[in-house]
Order: C-alpha cells, then sequence, then structure tokens
C-alpha cells in the first residue's frame, strides 16, 4: 500500500489525510524526521510559511525533507507548502527547502478576509476543479523543467516539475479528491521506479 505522510507541525493536515484517503492511499500525520523514512511520498500543507518553517528548523526537518525529494520521492505543496519548496521568493524572504524551480509572490491574493474559490482547469489533472484560495500566495516564474497546470486571473497557481507539485490553493478543503488523486499517482509511480 502506498503511504504518503502530512508535515503535521501545522495546518491543515488531517483535512489531508482525508483526502490522501479516499484517493485509495495510507495517510500518516509526520511529526518526527525518522518517519521520512517509512513513507513514500510527502504533502506539505497550507497554514503559516514562515511560521512551518521555524518548526521545521525547530525539529531539524530541513535536511532530511530536502534528501527525501533528491531521492526521488514525491512532494506535494500547497499554499504555504509551495512558498516553502520554492527556489525564490519574491522580496527578501530566504528560501526554505529550494527544491523546485519556481518564483513565488506571498499573500499575492490578498489577505484572510479576501479568500475566494474560483473553478479552474488543471491540465491533465482535472477540469471544472473548485480551488479554495486563502491568504494565497501565486507563482510569478517557472524554470524550463516545470509544467504550468493551472491559471487564475493570469497568474499561475499550480505546477509541476518531475515528482514535485505544487498549488496556490487547498484541493484537501473539498471533496474533489482528483488534484491529490494524482499526488498519489505520482508517487505509485515514483514507487515503482524506485524500487527497480
Amino acid at each position: 500500500m502506498t503511504t504518503i505522510g502530512v508535515l503535521g507541525l501545522q495546518g491543515a493536515f488531517r483535512e489531508h489525510i482525508r483526502s490522501v484517503e479516499a484517493s485509495g492511499a495510507t495517510g500518516v500525520v509526520v511529526k518526527k524526521k525518522e518517519q521520512l523514512e517509512d513513507i513514500d511520498g510527502l504533502i506539505i500543507p497550507g497554514g503559516e510559511s514562515t511560521a512551518i518553517r521555524r518548526l521545521i528548523d525547530k525539529y531539524d526537518f530541513l535536511e532530511p525533507i530536502r534528501e527525501f525529494g533528491k531521492q526521488g520521492k514525491p512532494i506535494f505543496g500547497t499554499c504555504a507548502g509551495l512558498i516553502l519548496l520554492a527556489s525564490e521568493i519574491d522580496g527578501s524572504y530566504d528560501v526554505h527547502l529550494g527544491l523546485m524551480d519556481i518564483k513565488v509572490r506571498r499573500n499575492a491574493f490578498g489577505r484572510q478576509r479576501e479568500s475566494f474559490e474560483a473553478d479552474l482547469d488543471i491540465d491533465g489533472v482535472a477540469d471544472q476543479f473548485t480551488a479554495v484560495f486563502i491568504r494565497a500566495p501565486y507563482i510569478e516564474g517557472v524554470g524550463e523543467e516545470t509544467k504550468v497546470l493551472a491559471r487564475y486571473d493570469g497568474h499561475i497557481v499550480a505546477a509541476q516539475q518531475d515528482h514535485y507539485l505544487a498549488c496556490s490553493f487547498h484541493p484537501e478543503l473539498t471533496d474533489d479528491h482528483r488534484l491529490v488523486l494524482h499526488f498519489v499517482k505520482m508517487v505509485e509511480h515514483s514507487r515503482k521506479s524506485l524500487a527497480m
């Protein structure tokens, strides 16, 4: 059985577990770096990126997560998780994991009260996907190896680079599991290729 961990330091990790399990995989809340050895893929959920980073440092997760990604194991960053994956953050913010060749802008769609929903077409994944945006970032630019999956209002809001997936919105907050299912399939594919 494919096992997907959800980083459980801060943010909506329980909702992600529900979505992972609805997509046919086993979901595990990851609170210790040692747990990374027992999972096939990792979701970094939304929340507050600087707060998550402080906790990543406190519990010594930074290098283990980087190593997890460099081994070819898939990582999916949603909202704050997208910011943590990015190789460049607009402004003077320090880069966190720096695993994905994207440049992001924090809180690009406004603050909490400017949260909204929008129907998106996610290339190769889902048409008419209801995306929930909460204090959402967006992707300002992508590298040559990064594929744009969705845009909203002209801005990139979902992208994939090899075994890294990122989106600006919260796919775990609806009953539409198609994007999480796409990640589960990515993890299943990597499990097979890493086992060869």
